[in-house]
């Protein structure tokens, strides 16, 4: 597979079956985001990987809407990063994400990047929420979470004819 047929491929799943990731599986996505490139090689990620039912539940409702198939995922992933080593935590992060989503997606594994950053939970930041039931320091930021799991209901891929060509401007 090429990198823009796994890309073309690459949907958001929200529905997971019972089927269990991998030990191998899940090593190549994390590899995935321990291979993703972040400004001036800081690395500030880490990926706290989740597989306790109880937690999985708890990160489900870390924010209003849109979290609550992480209770449904076999594992997810929390990618945080760690402020005091870089600035750039927010695009390091979601470079990690991408690569694991990507990764995913290869592996026929569904995934869905819930987004945490400038989310909120009944006007408490999800930020907070989920700091506190991972148990991390507040100098730890959290972009998203991956929920991960294998699916019988991951859509069809995209293909090359939905690029909407009209998104790019070439400056003369």
């Amino acid at each position: 597979m090429t990198l823009i047929d796994t890309m073309l491929k690459r949907r958001s799943t929200r529905k997971f079956n019972n089927e269990k990731i991998t030990k191998e599986e899940l090593e190549k996505i994390l590899q995935a985001a321990l291979l993703a490139p972040t400004s001036m090689n800081r690395k500030p990620c880490n990926f706290l990987v989740v597989e306790r039912r109880e937690t999985l539940e708890d990160l489900s409702k870390c924010k209003n809407h849109g979290a609550d198939l992480i209770a449904g995922a076999d594992k997810a992933i929390v990618v945080i990063a760690d402020t005091m080593i870089a600035d750039t935590w927010c695009e390091d992060s979601s470079i990690a994400l991408t690569y694991m989503h990507l990764m995913a997606a290869e592996l026929n594994i569904g995934s869905c990047w819930v987004q945490v950053h400038l989310r909120d939970k009944d006007g408490i930041d999800a930020e907070e929420v989920v700091r506190d039931i991972v148990k991390i320091d507040e100098h730890y930021r959290i972009v998203g979470i991956l929920a991960l799991g294998h699916s019988d209901d991951i859509p069809n891929p995209h293909t090359l004819d939905d690029i909407d060509k009209n998104k790019i401007h070439f400056l003369v």
